[in-house]
């Protein structure tokens, strides 16, 4: 048995006694092998940077998977977290909060659902995700749609919808009736609704798992006339993609990428509480926010307080500090700066806001990302030939310049080595 952490009280604690190496070596004893080693064993952070237990400094240009999007250690959200769970901290879902109907109240605002919608409160986007499955099941039609390199989650109906085989074949047999469409083929989706039995169309706006692509243009409204013609649901899946990670509330709300679109249901997690797990299923109208009645869903923890107070908080902060703005406006300079680098490295930037794909012209992403990580930066190499940013929306300008200063000294040849 290896030794407990320090105790603070006689308690034991997680605080960062050991170095890398060590934290490291005891992960491999105690935590799932699903993955792999971790890169650095990280012990705090403060705004957009994060310490290892060696002492090393990085700047995180991914935010715990667009999740941090106040970045680390944010006072009001600390604040706002520690003072609900020294209040009221979870009650079952036989009782409500004020916390939690307010919660539920403003995520609707924000969505500009019509009169009759409502909210199911999850703990995680792959659970939103599982819920929005359940609810397209409720309409009885047998079939759902989703697109050519989507990813909805992990969960067994998250995942049955997820297009990369490696991640659905050795769970299968999974949920049935899903078929995927080339991403964003209009007359190939018009082909697969024609039947008339499709219960749903799940839509990322842009796929950040895929390497942060955006669909082509028209393409959602277009989505919504057909699925609107064939009475079928249309899901927008915005767990990466909402709560002002492309410089609005949804990205479906932009002009150039929904163009007014008003979606069936929206699926929204990552960004939404700060760092603290929480997701959310909006179910547009009266007639889909029906469709699970009562006891046909639930969830131990959705909606609970402390969750609601920090999905409240977060979205509080956006406000008052005009974050969305600020999302926009670096996210445009960033991607211009990467792209007007003088490297045969970078091919293609890619995104919206703060969500960014930098296309590179050979599959070279890990190493990338291996040196960027040596040189304390924080990226991910989606694909082997994408980085992902998705960094807090609390970064500025000369913070993400020293990560493009990075890519300008990069050696392809070495890289490619």
């Amino acid at each position: 048995m290896r030794a407990a952490a320090s105790t603070v009280d006689g308690l034991p604690t997680a605080a960062a006694d050991g170095s890398v190496a060590q934290w490291t070596d005891r992960y491999t004893h105690a935590v799932m092998d699903t993955f792999g080693p971790p890169q650095r064993v990280l012990v705090r952070g403060e705004g957009p940077y994060v310490w290892d237990a060696d002492g090393n400094r990085y700047l995180d240009l991914l935010g715990g998977i667009a999740v941090n999007s106040l970045g680390h250690g944010h006072p009001t959200l600390t604040a706002a977290i520690s003072a609900q769970l020294g209040t009221l901290g979870h009650v079952s879902n036989f009782f409500g909060s004020p916390t939690q109907i307010a919660f539920a109240e403003r995520l609707l605002q924000l969505a500009q659902a019509p009169d009759g919608s409502r909210v199911f409160l999850t703990n995680s986007g792959t659970e939103a995700n599982e819920a929005a499955f359940k609810l397209a099941r409720r309409t009885g039609r047998p079939r759902i749609l989703a697109l050519e390199g989507a990813f909805h989650g992990r969960t067994m109906g998250a995942l049955a919808l997820t297009h990369k085989a490696a991640y659905r074949e050795p769970f299968e047999p999974l949920p049935g009736g899903v078929e995927w469409v080339p991403f964003g083929d209009v007359a190939a989706l018009e082909a697969a609704l024609a039947p008339g039995d499709v219960a749903a169309l799940f839509v990322e706006p842009l796929q950040g798992e895929a390497g942060v692509l955006p669909l082509p243009p028209g393409y959602l409204a277009e989505a919504r006339r057909l699925t609107a013609r064939h009475g079928t649901l249309l899901v927008l899946d915005e767990v990466q993609t909402g709560m002002g990670r492309t410089g609005s509330w949804f990205a479906h709300q932009l002009p150039h990428i929904g163009g007014g679109v008003v979606p069936d249901a929206v699926t929204v997690a990552k960004g939404l509480g700060g760092g603290f797990p929480v997701g959310a299923l909006l179910a547009f109208g009266d007639s889909t926010a029906s469709l699970l009645g009562r006891g046909q869903h639930g969830s131990t923890f959705g909606g609970n307080p402390v969750a609601s107070a920090a999905g409240l908080a977060t979205i509080g902060v956006i406000e008052r500090d005009g974050l969305l703005e600020h999302v926009t406006g670096l996210g445009a300079r960033l991607r211009r700066r990467i792209l007007d680098l003088d490297t045969p490295l970078v091919e293609a930037v890619r995104g919206e806001g703060l969500l960014i794909g930098i296309g590179l012209s050979a599959p070279v992403a890990p190493a990338v990302a291996s040196r960027a990580l040596a040189a304390g930066f924080i990226v991910n190499p989606v694909n082997p030939t994408s980085i992902r940013l998705a960094p807090p929306f609390v970064l500025t300008d000369e913070q993400a310049g020293t990560f493009v200063d990075f890519l300008a000294e990069l050696d392809p040849a070495e890289v490619a080595a």
